[in-house]
């Protein structure tokens, strides 16, 4: 059910990715160098932004595009990068989205949808992702490609999170270190409750705590002939904490 759900997501984001597309249709061709005339200045012919060499009109948004606000750098160019970043120096205000972490690639979508729905759509920039005629480049077809890795990698991480509730957690100098786990910890809402186990990620040391079921049948592929009735106690990925009552819903440990 978790894989479906997830592969639902996916082929919603795809069909967002070939529905309202990266590439809208009409509107005018933009270089550079006119694009950077609109920066809301006086004497500036209107204000633009680009995502993803998308061209929009932010005049509403003057306030916080124009001149002395708050993303003013964004104006008049494209700075895709910096949407994922945050980086709004000289050099962190650049097209380039190569080598972004494919995990905060997709912020990059949520952004050009953002712009899309709020703005008037004006045309394309001629550059990295669109050549002279409008049509996509090599360099936004990487970029397609990262978004959907992330959007893979937040799917899979939302079906871990399913199976594995992130433990609550709480801290004092005279207690140490409490972990406890609820129908809602983690922020997972579900009907069991679980008791807290480290979970280990494959080929890495660390770990950290994860809410396990203890009954029904265990998830993914163990063999249910032997594992029959204890939920995930018995995944290899697991390990009880020491000192703690295995089927205990809370753990206290000393630091």
């Amino acid at each position: 059910m978790l894989r479906a759900a997830a592969a639902c997501l996916l082929g919603l984001a795809a069909a967002w990715l070939l529905g309202r597309g990266w590439q809208r249709a009409g509107g005018r061709l933009l270089s550079a160098a006119e694009l950077a005339r609109y920066t809301g200045a006086e004497g500036s012919p209107g204000l633009y932004l680009a995502v993803l060499g998308q061209v929009f009109d932010v005049r509403r948004g003057r306030e916080h595009y124009g001149p002395g606000g708050a993303y003013s750098g964004l104006a008049g160019r494209d700075a895709s990068r910096a949407f994922v970043t945050g980086d709004f120096s000289a050099q962190g205000l650049v097209d380039d989205v190569s080598g972004l972490p494919p995990r905060d690639a997709p912020a990059l979508r949520r952004w050009l949808r953002f712009y899309q729905e709020q703005y008037g759509f004006v045309g394309k920039l001629v550059g990295r992702f669109c050549d002279e005629n409008g049509a996509p480049t090599e360099a936004l077809k990487q970029a397609e490609a990262l978004i959907e890795e992330g959007l893979k990698l937040k799917a899979q991480s939302e079906e871990e999170n399913q199976q594995f509730p992130p433990c609550n957690s709480e801290w004092s100098s005279s207690g140490g270190t409490r972990f406890w786990c609820s129908k809602q910890s983690g922020g997972v809402k579900r009907d069991w409750i679980g008791v807290p186990r480290k979970l280990y990620k494959p080929g890495s040391r660390d770990s950290y705590c994860v809410c396990a079921r203890t009954t029904g049948p265990p998830s993914g592929q163990l063999d249910y002939s032997e594992h029959k009735d204890r939920g995930d106690l018995d995944n290899p990925h697991l390990q009880e904490y020491e000192g703690c009552h295995p089927l205990a819903d809370w753990c206290a440990l000393r630091d």
